[in-house]
């Protein structure tokens, strides 16, 4: 769990005491238009049909949220007066990260592999990049990309009334078309549900 991410807990707890209500947000990796970040390195090398390393074995899943489903989860919140609670934000039933990417590559119609790697190795590869100042990916992403992290949504589900609706595959594939259009210079357009 991020510093950053930490301390804005504590700050909320503080001013909870003083009477606000606060309801917070703990998120998976967050995907939607205009948020490509270290995904755009995974699609360049799927377009050059190069090999796609995973951090471990690929057979854990990894959870992702759209952005769509984190601006409803704080519609709900606030139609269900801002309880002072934590909620969990991602996907349900996210697939194994070798048959997420492996279904992306298809859709690309790439000749792209999939590479597992030591998870370990990578990891300390990765924290020596970033203690160098050149980082790949961010510790938060690398270090739990080969283990079994999946957040419980239920509690937004009960509390809220909140369920997400997009599914991990759906958003990479359309992360993907919205890299291809902009590559080619199009418009993209993005499918979402207005608020009420």
């Amino acid at each position: 769990y991020g510093l950053s991410k930490l301390k804005t807990e504590e700050l909320a707890a503080e001013w909870r005491k003083r009477g606000m209500s606060i309801s917070l947000f703990r998120p998976r990796l967050i995907i939607g238009p205009g948020r490509l970040g270290i995904l755009e390195k995974l699609f360049k090398l799927i377009d050059w049909n190069l090999p796609v390393p995973m951090i471990g074995s690929g057979r854990n899943p990894y959870q992702f949220i759209s952005v769509f489903d984190c601006a409803e989860a704080a519609r709900a919140a606030w139609k269900a007066g801002v309880p002072n609670e934590a909620y969990n934000l991602g996907s349900l039933n996210p697939p194994p990260v070798r048959k997420l990417l492996g279904d992306l590559i298809r859709h690309a119609g790439s000749k792209s592999i999939l590479l597992p790697t030591p998870g370990w190795a990578v990891k300390r590869t990765l924290d020596l990049l970033d203690l160098l100042n050149m980082p790949i990916m961010d510790p938060e992403q690398y270090l739990i990309a080969d283990e079994e992290c999946v957040l419980d949504v239920s509690k937004a589900e009960r509390q809220l009334g909140w369920v997400p609706q997009y599914r991990d595959e759906d958003m990479l594939i359309a992360a993907y078309s919205e890299y291809r259009a902009k590559k080619d210079g199009h418009a993209v357009a993005t499918k979402h549900v207005p608020a009420e």
